[in-house]
């Protein structure tokens, strides 16, 4: 199986991985606009098949689609960022509309603004197991990784990969102990971080993943699992989309229509694999076979929702941390309570 990553034969200097992330970057934020009129919205994902439900939205143009229901033409302008923190800050700074992140980045920008720009979730973005995996054959367990290893994350800290890997850490040592991983991680996108793992030869011997990119570096004899988040946690949607109450409360018809595009999305993904295998290859122009493709999508973990599930255990533990300063009653605190998604947890 290959992505359209870019594979490096041998890396010979960690820098150039960490480069070639930050070149992803280049360009993808823009200066702050001004708040603009009902008809338009700006869309801001990140890597993997966990963002398989834009895909979908951008290829059948549902948001146009719903938005015509409620007797607007939409406009929609699509950019891909890397790392919760980098879709934070392009969130707060005016320059998306909807931020596509994992749980981690939500529940801090959620008490981040908590009482001012009141930053949601809108939906997840469905249910999948991600994985911490390593090229070391010493590291077995999280308690092996040692000063001598390095585990690329989106971002350090805030991604929910570092989230999942602080909760990891506080079962493994105790909550006082929560951030002590935290110095071996580094923020490298999740192509590149997959090519440094297969090619070896730097520091970089771990990467907290996700699918496909977990799947492919996984085909490499020297890579294994280390941890897996849903032993971690049970079943449980890492990844959703979030937006401000200012932005949903200024465009209620654009709103909508994103919320009923999201879950026709998770519908045709969920009831048709192979044809949400077609799209993704189609819209992202990942090379990737799509036998392999298909097989990682029929996972029977997978589960595309618009539904959260069992996200409240990270917000009630980065509460008692210290990570976070409000503490959320339930799901619903951090999750704006529209028609959909319905009963979540």
């Amino acid at each position: 199986m290959s992505l359209s990553i870019p594979f490096i034969p041998r890396l010979g200097k960690l820098a150039t991985a960490i480069g070639l992330g930050f070149s992803l970057l280049a360009g993808s934020l823009v200066a702050p606009t001004a708040a603009h009129a009902e008809g338009e919205i700006r869309i801001a994902e990140q890597f993997g098949i966990v963002y398989l439900l834009l895909n979908v939205v951008r290829d059948q143009n549902l948001i146009e689609k719903h938005g015509k229901q409620e007797g607007i033409d939409i406009k929609v302008d699509w950019t891909q960022l890397s790392g919760g923190a980098a879709v934070n800050d392009a969130l707060l700074s005016g320059s998306i509309d909807i931020a596509g992140a994992g749980v981690g980045p939500l529940l801090t920008i959620w008490d981040r603004t908590h009482g001012r720009q009141n930053v949601k979730a809108v939906a997840s973005l469905g249910n999948f197991p991600y994985y911490l995996v390593s090229n070391n054959p010493k590291v077995k367990t999280i308690a092996d990784f040692t000063e001598k290893d390095r585990i690329a994350v989106p971002a350090v800290g805030v991604s929910v990969q570092s989230r999942f890997l602080q909760y990891a850490a506080a079962k493994q040592w105790g909550d006082q102990e929560f951030n002590r991983l935290d110095k071996y991680t580094i923020a490298v996108p999740h192509p590149d971080a997959t090519a440094a793992l297969i090619a070896g030869g730097t520091e970089l011997t771990g990467h907290f993943s996700n699918p496909p990119f977990q799947d492919q570096a996984l085909e490499n004899p020297n890579v294994h699992v280390v941890l897996n988040t849903y032993d971690l946690l049970g079943p449980n949607s890492p990844t959703v989309l979030f937006a401000t109450e200012k932005f949903r409360n200024d465009n209620p018809k654009t709103y909508k229509a994103f919320v009923e595009a999201l879950a026709e999305a998770a519908e045709f993904a969920q009831n048709d694999k192979g044809a949400a295998a077609d799209t993704y290859i189609r819209v992202t122009k990942a090379k990737i076979d799509r036998a392999a493709l298909l097989k990682i999508i029929d996972n029977p973990q997978f589960e595309f929702s618009v539904t959260p599930k069992n996200t409240y255990p990270l917000a009630e533990f980065l509460y008692r941390v210290g990570a976070i300063k409000n503490k959320p009653q339930s799901w619903k605190d951090y999750f704006f309570q529209d028609a959909k998604p319905l009963q979540g947890s």
